[in-house]
């Protein structure tokens, strides 16, 4: 039980890195030293974003659900 808990945690790292890297820029930060604050966002976040962003949040209450089962699997076992 403890070996799937640990493998769904690796998949959902890697998912949660990748989406994470997926979000456009807001500007302000390290984006617009290399060029990504020069597009000018026209009127707020498409339909794409915004599913972007409730996937983003499964995945990470996913990948936190993970980590608490773990911590809990890891003291019962000990």
């Amino acid at each position: 039980m403890v070996l799937g808990f640990s493998i769904a945690l690796i998949v959902f790292s890697l998912l949660l890195m990748l989406l994470v890297l997926m979000h456009k820029g807001k500007g302000g930060g390290l984006s617009d030293m290399f060029g990504g604050g020069m597009q000018s966002s026209v009127g707020g976040s498409s339909v794409a974003e915004r599913n972007l962003d409730r996937i983003t949040l499964m995945i990470g209450l996913l990948w936190f659900a993970c980590i608490v089962v773990l911590g809990v699997l890891m003291k019962i076992n000990n």
